[in-house]
């Protein structure tokens, strides 16, 4: 059974395509994951997903409704933890939950039921009655999860949820997220542009740049599509000749550079690197350094994009954020 369905999905800006005619289907329980860079289009895809931008074009559907023509039962089967932060800080976390229930009609004998339930999942109950601008941004998260949790819905939307915390408080979370979707059995949408965050996480992954899918599978069938280990080798000079000449080694699966880095892969790269070492310096080459690694879905990020994942904000979502505002009066 289909919790989401995608096909062709696309949304304009102007003259700016944030996201280009997408397709993708999310099986009912599963915890799939959109990974990409900031800007890539992972939050307009949520932000379509959840109704709160109409398609340009395209058909999706969300719990068995048109995410266009059924509006309001696409809002009562799904929740949002939304990217940034959206808590009332003068209110105690409890009173936060409590607000969003009412919100949603559930009567106060079920609201107080819901509300201690969700609590002990995110592990909060002890400070249910602390004001939220004293929680840490681990725990504002925490309760952020817990306040989309509270009408039980069918599929949660997982927008940057580990966005701006420290490791420590990001792998907490992961806990969190991996805990409600074995107990809850609730569908879950991760968008995230930490490689290592979808790898532990997600059942099946997305990758998505420049507002297209350029890969989808499980983390591993990912991983494993590159054949081999990768062995990356900091050189002084002529990296685009080297990676014409490895192109011609049969052993070499693939030679690509990257931020100037000459990256190879190959099967059992630890019994190949003094053959490649010895290539290299027999054209009167220095190697400033040689790493070796298994494949990680940065490493498949960079072989189906040609580049690295960007951390820093995209002037794209500038663009976007600054457009919805003018449309709004804002």
């Amino acid at each position: 059974m289909l919790a989401i369905k995608v096909e062709n999905l696309t949304k304009k800006f102007d003259d700016f395509v944030a996201v280009d005619k997408i397709s993708f289907n999310v099986k009912s329980g599963e915890l799939f994951g959109l990974l990409g860079p900031n800007g890539a289009g992972k939050t307009t895809t949520i932000n379509m997903l959840s109704t709160l931008l109409n398609p340009t074009s395209g058909y999706a559907e969300v719990a068995d409704f048109d995410v266009s023509k059924n509006r309001d039962a696409v809002r009562n089967s799904i929740g949002v933890v939304f990217q940034d932060p959206a808590l009332d800080n003068k209110l105690t976390g409890k009173e936060n939950l409590e607000f969003h229930a009412m919100m949603y009609g559930i009567e106060k004998k079920e609201r107080d039921r819901r509300i201690k339930e969700v609590l002990e999942l995110v592990e909060l109950t002890d400070k249910a009655d602390v004001l939220v601008e004293k929680y840490s941004g681990g725990m504002k998260r925490r309760i952020e999860i817990a306040r989309g949790l509270i009408h039980r819905p069918k599929v949660l939307f997982l927008d940057e949820p580990t966005l701006g915390l420290d490791t420590q408080t990001r792998r907490h979370i992961w806990e969190y997220i991996k805990k409600l979707n074995k107990e809850s059995k609730v569908t879950i949408i991760l968008t995230t542009h930490y490689m290592e965050e979808a790898d532990y996480l997600c059942e099946r992954v997305a990758i998505i740049d420049r507002g297209k899918i350029v890969v989808m599978d499980t983390p591993q069938k990912l991983k494993d599509s590159l054949g081999g280990d990768i062995v990356c080798v900091d050189i002084e000079k002529n990296i685009d000749n080297m990676v014409k000449k490895f192109k011609e080694i049969k052993w070499i699966k693939s030679s690509k550079k990257y931020d100037g880095i000459l990256c190879l892969t190959m099967e059992h790269g630890e019994r190949r690197i003094p053959e490649i070492v010895e290539i290299i310096r027999k054209a009167g080459i220095k190697i400033k350094s040689v790493d070796l690694h298994k494949p990680s879905l940065e490493d498949v990020f960079i072989h189906y994009t040609g580049k690295t994942i960007r951390d820093q904000n995209s002037d794209s979502d500038d663009t976007r954020r600054r457009f919805m505002r003018r449309r709004m009066g804002l």
